[in-house]
Order: structure tokens, then C-alpha cells, then sequence
């Protein structure tokens, strides 16, 4: 499997975490753990909205304007916690990510397809 040299560009979200912390004096209280605590509570929050459904059910909120928007802001909301932390923890999410779908693609290789 070739794996594309940049899977993710988060150098503009990481700028606007960082201001938007900055403005507000958070960076002492986002620390790796306070960061993961808090992305722990938005993948609940996320959890939440397909708790009960069905598949199909969930499959169909994109029909749904107000689950749909809740869905986005959720998703949102995880994936901003997460680029938080890797950015606190010094973590390169280009290199990261691209370094484990090499090892996936090793560990799980696509039969007869490759």
C-alpha cells in the first residue's frame, strides 16, 4: 500500500487552538491530561448520539438537520480535543498518521489486491 506523504494538514487548526488559548490563558490548564479527560468526555458526548439507534437509524442522521448539526459539532469537538493534545504532546499528526497506516498496511495486508 502506498500511504500519501500528507494524510493531514492541522498546522491552520493548531494556529487558531493556540491563539484561542492563548487569548484566554488556558495553556496551563490544558495539559495532556486535562486534554484527554476532556476529548474522554466529547467522544461520550458523541457516543451518546448514536446510543439507542440503529444502525439504520444512524446511518440516516445526515436526513436529520438537528442530529446532523449535533453530529458535526460533536465530531467537531473531538477532533479539535485531539489535535490539542498531539500539539501539547509534541505529536506530528502528519508523520504519525502516516507512519501507522504503513504499519497497518503491514500487519493487515489486502489480499490478492496489492
Amino acid at each position: 500500500m502506498t500511504v500519501p506523504a500528507v494524510l493531514l494538514d492541522a498546522r491552520g487548526l493548531i494556529a487558531a487552538q493556540r491563539q484561542f488559548a492563548d487569548a484566554r490563558d488556558w495553556q496551563r490548564f490544558h495539559t495532556p491530561r486535562n486534554l484527554m479527560l476532556a476529548l474522554t468526555g466529547e467522544v461520550g458526548e458523541l457516543a451518546e448520539l448514536f446510543q439507542w439507534r440503529t444502525d439504520a437509524e444512524a446511518a440516516a442522521m445526515a436526513s436529520e438537520p438537528q442530529a446532523f448539526e449535533r453530529l458535526q459539532e460533536e465530531i467537531a469537538d473531538v477532533m479539535m480535543y485531539l489535535v490539542r493534545l498531539a500539539d501539547v504532546c509534541g505529536v506530528d499528526l502528519d508523520h504519525a498518521l502516516q507512519d501507522k497506516l504503513q504499519k497497518n498496511a503491514l500487519k493487515y495486508p489486502a489480499a490478492g489486491r496489492e
